[in-house]
């Protein structure tokens, strides 16, 4: 397995300490428990590639049910929770009023689309970064700018990445940015923001102003960016992240997809491959959370359900369907 050493992620150099740890201990532990598993299910983004690229090079050892590409999990929780958490976290941290701000969104996803939306209903002007021509043509339908970091970085005062890719924001961008610049991460681990070039950076001086909230200051100008969460994600380090409700949907998807898995676990259904939850069980995750919004659902009559071709009970939508 890898030395902890050999990667500068903290939180990964930690999961390699707590596997070499348990290997020294029993080196057969992860083939025991493999035996055991019927399967996994995956809530994140970063997570799900890394499973994909599992089965693509034949490494997948169980079936697994991909939860964040369920509909009610990324057009939730990663929309509507960011939608919510973001400027939370960004007004616990700083107290920094956000209208007439130029805020930089890095990623146009479904996170970008939350913090998007909700920068932009908090009176920022909002830029995005993309490199997908879809997301940066339903950015521009959404008035908003799409330009390259390099254009803004000089002009912007919030910064938020929401890739799930690393190197978006670098040493070189840091240094160019305006004075109290506030940068932070809602994507995915802190190598998102080069903070390893921003730590190892000759001279400079980190003031922590409060926990979770530092000012770096760079030797050569006396001034300063603003850090939040040392990197990591902003909506848990500088506030409770997303509320409870949205977490429902996830955590219910993650519920039915487990009990997917084990009451099909002697017919075969799932092979070693990564599947995405049946149309009709992310329905039911939907239908769970109506009632306490206080919604009623319109039913169809039997000739109309035979008109668009469904069933009266759904679900109503074929696989491809985008919401």
């Amino acid at each position: 397995m890898p030395d902890p050493a050999s990667t500068d992620n903290a939180e990964f150099q930690i999961v390699l300490t707590i596997i070499r740890d348990g290997l020294k201990v029993d080196p057969t532990k992860y083939r025991k428990m493999k035996d055991r598993i019927v399967g996994v299910s995956e809530e994140t983004t970063t997570g799900v590639k890394r499973l994909y690229q599992m089965q693509a090079n034949n490494s997948l050892l169980f079936p697994a049910i991909n939860v964040n590409d369920s509909v009610t999990k990324s057009k939730f929780d990663n929309l509507y929770g960011c939608r919510h958490s973001l400027p939370d976290g960004l007004m616990r941290a700083t107290d920094v009023m956000i209208a007439g701000k130029v805020a930089v969104v890095c990623g146009y996803g479904d996170v970008g689309k939350g913090c998007a939306a909700a920068l932009k209903q908090a009176g920022a002007r909002v830029i995005v970064t993309e490199i997908d021509p879809i997301c940066a043509l339903q950015a521009l339908m959404e008035g908003l700018q799409v330009l390259t970091l390099e254009d803004v970085v000089s002009e912007a005062d919030i910064f938020v990445t929401t890739t799930g890719n690393k190197d978006i924001i670098m040493l070189d961008h840091m240094r160019k940015m305006k004075n109290n610049a506030i940068v932070c991460n809602i994507g995915h681990f802190d190598n998102e923001i080069d903070m390893l070039g921003l730590e190892t950076y000759p001279g400079i001086k980190r003031i922590t102003i409060k926990p979770q909230t530092d000012r770096w200051v760079f030797p050569e100008t006396n001034t300063g960016i603003i850090v939040l969460a040392e990197g990591r994600l902003m909506n848990l380090g500088c506030a409770t992240g997303h509320p409870s409700f949205v977490m429902s949907c996830s955590f219910t998807n993650q519920v039915i997809a487990q009990l997917e898995l084990w009451n099909e676990k002697a017919s075969g259904k799932y092979e070693k491959k990564v599947y995405v939850l049946p149309k009709h069980l992310d329905e039911k995750v939907a239908a769970l959370h109506l009632g306490k919004l206080g919604a009623k659902l319109t039913k169809l009559s039997p000739s109309q359900a035979d008109y668009i071709s469904v069933p009266i009970e759904g679900p109503y939508k074929p696989p491809h369907y985008r919401y």
